[in-house]
């Protein structure tokens, strides 16, 4: 009997996302009715980002048709991580349900989906679509804590369809877009390595000088720039780069610590943006991952108001929930709402920094001063001066620190210091919440 393995594409992927030798196959002689299984899975390890479990679609069966025995596969992969705590990268590669086993592969695909929601925030979960992935295949894989695309792939619910990765990476659907798969598997790993094995395991904290960042904050430089100022160098993932362009969402590390950054570019916060940061705040305050917020925002965005003030709430209840350690830093202008929401330490943080050439108001600059001095306005005084003078005092961060909304203020040449050792201090933070099923809004 010849029980040699075939290396097709989906056997490659496995082999090219593990260390060489490492992949140990699940089920590897299961049979179904038709012959072949159209999965492989199995686990291994992954370099420095460890252990994790790993489903490869095989479209070289019976068109990866999920099959009863493809369901029967994966959820024993799922009981395994389950049981054992550890990540879960799915490579998702098939032409749909198989038609000819009817409500039986409907049936188990359901409970399939169930196992995968059982374990949404238990452990991390990353989705890899590799070809086609349509129908209740594109659901599960969106259930993923991040979902990553190649380019030319067909992701949709609703089959036939003529959008593209391109489009829903656009609006926020596709975490990470490549050319290639291999470059996927590459950004599947470099995610697997700044996430936790599981939502029970502790927060580390290498103190290793060697983690030098790309550069130095300064005053005046983008949200993504502030990011690469914080983080330990080559670290940083961006996710939904491709939406809401008013802030920056990412992975990183900050020496050896795996964070996550939302950085707001200084332009008002817009519906898609406050979706966006409610999007990494849920996926880091899951894992017990520290969220450093760059509250550099003008304000919430007055056009859609109802869109808005349902965007806002939502982010709002996401910060205000989130038990991970939250740290705010002042960068630019924190200006109303946006203030409160971001950096208000009523809310959200544990500790809000500003720098010293940051502006924090609970009005727009212009509307504070049209209120407080419209006297001195109707005398005549300019109203330029009267909105510097306006910053310097009321707007300024050190009168903020006064009363003790800001905790810190310091030039932004010291912000790496500044925000690894609070890191340190916010390692072992401890917080309990009232028991309930979930929120509401």
């Amino acid at each position: 009997m010849d029980n040699s393995v075939e290396v097709t594409e989906a056997r490659r992927r496995i082999e090219y996302l593990f260390d060489s030798g490492s992949f140990t196959e699940i089920d590897a002689f299961a049979k179904s009715a038709d012959g072949e299984v159209e999965v492989i899975a199995g686990c291994g390890t992954i370099g420095e980002a460890g252990f994790c479990y790993a489903i490869s679609q095989d479209v070289s069966v019976n068109g990866g048709a999920i099959s009863v025995a493809q369901c029967a596969k994966i959820k024993k992969v799922y009981k395994l991580a389950k049981k054992t705590g550890y990540p879960v990268i799915t490579i998702y590669d098939s032409n749909g349900v198989k038609l000819t086993e009817g409500f039986e592969a409907l049936s188990a695909y359901g409970n399939l989906v169930k196992k995968v929601t059982a374990l949404s925030g238990v452990v991390p979960q990353i989705a890899v679509v590799a070809g086609a992935c349509v129908g209740t295949s594109a659901l599960m894989a969106n259930m993923a804590d991040v979902v990553i695309a190649v380019k030319d792939a067909d992701f949709y619910v609703t089959a036939p369809s003529d959008v593209t990765v391109e489009e829903s990476f656009s609006a926020g659907t596709v975490d990470i877009m490549t050319d290639t798969v291999e470059e996927a598997l590459d950004a599947a790993k470099k995610v697997k390595a700044l996430l936790p094995a599981n939502n029970l395991e502790a927060v580390y904290f290498a103190a290793d000088s060697s983690f030098a960042p790309a550069i130095q904050a300064a005053d005046g430089i983008t949200a993504a720039q502030t990011v690469e100022a914080i983080a330990d160098a080559s670290t940083v993932v961006e996710l939904k780069a491709g939406y809401g362009k008013n802030v920056v969402t990412a992975l990183g590390a900050v020496m050896g610590q795996p964070v996550g950054f939302v950085a707001f570019d200084g332009k008002a916060v817009c519906p898609s943006c406050a979706y966006k940061a409610e999007a990494m705040i849920k996926l880091c305050d899951a894992y017990n991952i520290p969220i450093i917020t760059v509250a550099n925002a003008d304000g919430l965005k007055k056009e859609k108001e109802n869109q808005m003030l349902v965007a806002a709430t939502k982010l709002t209840s996401a910060y205000a929930s989130a038990t991970s350690a939250k740290i705010s830093l002042v960068t630019g202008r924190s200006i109303g709402a946006a203030y409160i929401i971001l950096a208000g330490k009523g809310a959200n943080a544990d500790l809000t920094f500003a720098w010293d050439s940051a502006v924090a108001s609970p009005l727009d600059v212009e509307a504070a001063v049209a209120f407080l001095y419209n006297d001195r306005l109707a005398d005549g005084e300019n109203r330029s001066e009267l909105e510097k003078e306006y910053i310097d005092t009321v707007g300024s961060p050190f009168t903020a620190a006064a009363c003790g909304a800001v905790d810190d203020v310091f030039p932004a040449q010291a912000t790496r210091e500044k925000i690894a050792d609070a890191l340190y201090m916010l390692s072992s933070k401890r917080e309990t919440t009232i028991a309930r099923k979930h929120s509401v809004k």
